[in-house]
């Protein structure tokens, strides 16, 4: 689909003001680009509750304001967003709305859609296993196992380290008899993974449809479809079967509240992996299982994250 962006480039003081002058235009919803609403974000953490951001969002830049049009009557929001513009270039005297000048551009939405494509590349995530996309040729190494994956924009790539270390420790306990539950699936990494490691029988699931349908798409991608099962599901309402090793690449708060399902769903080996905590979080995870019944065996670091190996 083609549609226009509309971008409005003026100064950190200048921000609000032209946000309010495009609200009392009619324009309720554009982005803002900006280093000083970013630091205000992050230093409210406790409100915002996010994990991870990424530093280059600190790094000084002109402040923009984008606005998106379809391209049926596109032209009439051009002219309008131009007048809201010279109207206050007109009154700044003092250069106070920095340039306020105005960009425009048609574009398809074709153009973002695989933009993220090239910054995943083949990574080897732990001595035997290679995460590589669908579109990238990579020639196998001998005993390298081969994970292919086409996530999508929504779904983790698989090359990020809480990823990486749930799958070292998914490589180092699995054996062939082992059942595999991959809670919170995704895009089915951690499920073809566990395959990999040697199990006959993974089921994967996750509350989200479209991941599902992500996940059996990369399982039939790999040819394992006869090992790994893909299904809607929430531990914490029951799923109707127990694992030897069940494993989640979650939220820390997700761990926490999904504990005592996971408890509740293992036999036999009774190990569970979780990952995707930042460091700072260990301990709110660590005090959960443990009151979940669960004896901490390991716990491995990375890059601020943390996986956590634990045995009831």
């Amino acid at each position: 689909m083609d549609y226009y962006e509309v971008r409005i480039y003026t100064s950190e003081s200048g921000v609000e003001p032209l946000s309010n002058a495009l609200i009392i235009g009619g324009y309720e919803s554009f982005s803002i680009d900006d280093t000083e609403t970013a630091r205000e974000i992050l230093s409210q953490k406790k409100t915002y509750e996010w994990d991870y951001y990424d530093a280059r969002v600190l790094e000084e830049r002109e402040p923009v304001i984008s606005l998106y049009f379809e391209e049926e009557g596109a032209e009439e929001h051009l002219e309008n967003v131009q007048k809201i513009a010279d109207a206050l270039k007109a009154k700044d005297t003092e250069g106070a709305f920095g340039r306020l000048a105005v960009v425009s551009r048609k574009a398809s939405d074709t153009e973002w859609k695989d933009e993220w494509k090239q910054y995943f590349r083949p990574s080897k995530v732990t001595e035997d296993i290679v995460i590589k996309p669908s579109w990238e040729e990579y020639e196998a190494q001998p005993g390298e196992k081969i994970i292919e994956i086409d996530p999508g924009m929504a779904f983790g790539t698989g090359t990020h380290a809480t990823t990486r270390m749930c799958i070292q420790f998914l490589e180092k306990n699995i054996e062939e008899t082992d059942r595999v539950m991959d809670i919170g699936c995704g895009s089915g990494i951690l499920s073809i993974a566990a395959a990999l490691c040697g199990s006959g029988d993974v089921h994967g699931f996750d509350i989200d449809p479209d991941a599902v349908t992500a996940s059996i798409e990369n399982v039939e991608k790999n040819g394992l479809q006869d090992r790994i099962r893909i299904a809607v599901g929430d531990v914490t309402e029951g799923l109707g079967r127990k694992a030897d090793i069940i494993a989640a690449n979650l939220m820390a708060e997700l761990i926490v509240m999904i504990a005592p399902g996971v408890a509740q769903h293992l036999e036999g080996k009774k190990i569970f992996i979780s990952s995707g905590i930042i460091t700072e979080k260990r301990t709110m995870v660590e005090h959960a299982l443990q009151e979940a019944g669960f004896t901490i065996r390991n716990v491995m670091e990375s890059e601020g994250w943390c996986a956590i190996e634990a045995v009831l």
